[in-house]
């Protein structure tokens, strides 16, 4: 056989399967969260460079974490996720805002997080002036990662009665 041929069916095969697999999954776009929003206005959206901006987008903002967890951003969710993950996929997700809100002691990840956690809207301030307060004695002790986080959070709120009882923790 000719090697000219045999390079060009080749390539006929290897295109054939390439649209194949394409036509399984047609659109495996960055789905959702602010850069899909910001981006999604663009001439050509499905071309590499809108894609490429809005993953960016979406990874350095956390949007897209964020927005699937709490159904924002053009996101939706089914609300299923196993209970005792919840928390730590959050914690994981939106580590270095979430990381920020705690050392200010408040903002949108850390509200986030203590609804997430069973905190009652009036027993908040308590939470956020407990979470500064650990992510504190974290940063001091270099454990700074996101299980012991929440491993932290969970064991001071045991011991605050008021947050313990309203977030199930005793």
């Amino acid at each position: 056989m000719n090697k000219g041929l045999l390079l060009a069916l080749t390539g006929v095969l290897m295109a054939g399967q390439v649209s194949v697999a394409f036509a399984v999954n047609p659109d495996n776009g960055p789905g959702c969260g602010l850069g899909k929003l910001a981006w999604a206005d663009y001439k050509t959206p499905k071309n590499i460079a809108p894609q490429v901006m809005m993953a960016t987008t979406n990874g350095t903002f956390g949007s897209q974490t964020f927005g699937i967890s709490f159904g924002t951003s053009g996101c939706t969710n089914d609300g299923k996720v196993m209970a005792g993950q919840q928390t730590n996929l959050f914690v994981a997700g939106a580590f270095e805002s979430l990381s920020e809100d705690m050392a200010r002691g408040g903002g949108e990840h850390l509200t986030a997080l203590a609804t997430l956690m069973g905190v009652p809207s009036e027993q908040q301030p308590t939470f956020f002036a407990l979470a500064q307060q650990q992510y504190g004695a974290l940063v001091a002790a270099g454990e700074l990662s996101s299980v012991a986080v929440v491993k932290a959070l969970q064991e001071a709120m045991k011991e605050q009665p008021v947050l313990a009882q309203a977030s199930g923790l005793r």
